[in-house]
């Protein structure tokens, strides 16, 4: 049975040309929670690496037009620090060597069992995401928001929020105190093919601030808000 989906799926761009294996992935990972995008060009994984946040890459290497070693080196000098892994049946030391170079996280060459990959992919979701290790996050005394679920607690309700303005906390909260880019906050909660506007985003943080005060987030003019977080 297909374990439950939580409500904010990680988020992984698979790019592999191998439409059997890719469609394989894609049902293996869909089916334990994660939201899949399937690409079969390093093009393609560019072209989405640009466009949409990711919470993971899992990339192919020998892939047509650019290589999953060329993608990665370039969605890193785009300053994408999405957490990376290999797949390849590329298994030489250099080709080892390149692959940390270029600024992998993890190598896992093929054939592979589904299990070994999913583990590799949690352990290496904890590694790089605090919100794995802390799923319930404590604003302030009687205010707390499950990523997973999305639930808000306050001291007068429980509610799950909507899901873009789910996607806003969880990325605030990612970063407490730090400013997060308008720019960023629309790549998470918005997909690439949505229009929207700044006005848009300004809606949803009132929202937002409803509930957990209008003191707890904070607007940098012109550049992102940040979550004050004691």
């Amino acid at each position: 049975m297909p374990k439950t989906t939580p409500f904010l799926p990680y988020r992984i761009l698979l790019l592999e040309d191998d439409f059997t294996l890719s469609t394989i992935l894609d049902e293996f990972l869909t089916d334990h929670g994660y939201e899949v995008t399937c690409v079969y060009d390093g093009e393609k994984a560019l072209d989405r690496g640009y466009e949409k946040t990711f919470d993971l890459f899992l990339l192919d290497v020998k892939v047509p037009y650019y290589s999953g070693f060329d993608v990665l080196r370039e969605l890193r000098l785009r300053h994408k620090n999405t957490p990376a892994i290999f797949i390849t049946s590329l298994g030489g030391l250099d080709d080892l060597s390149l692959a940390y170079e270029v600024g992998c996280d993890d190598y896992l060459k093929k054939p592979f069992e589904l299990k070994e990959l999913e583990l590799r992919i949690k352990a290496l979701l904890r590694r790089t995401s605090g919100m794995l290790s802390e799923t319930i996050i404590t604003l302030r005394k009687s205010l707390t928001f499950d990523t997973l679920s999305g639930r808000l607690t306050t001291p007068e309700n429980s509610f799950i929020l909507p899901k873009k303005e789910a996607k806003i906390l969880k990325l605030l909260l990612s970063t407490p105190n730090v400013m997060v880019t308008i720019q960023a906050l629309i790549e998470s909660a918005w997909d690439f093919n949505e229009e929207v506007t700044e006005e848009n985003l300004r809606t949803h943080i009132k929202n937002l601030r409803k509930y957990v005060g209008k003191e707890t987030i904070q607007n940098i003019r012109g550049q992102g808000y940040l979550i004050e977080k004691s």
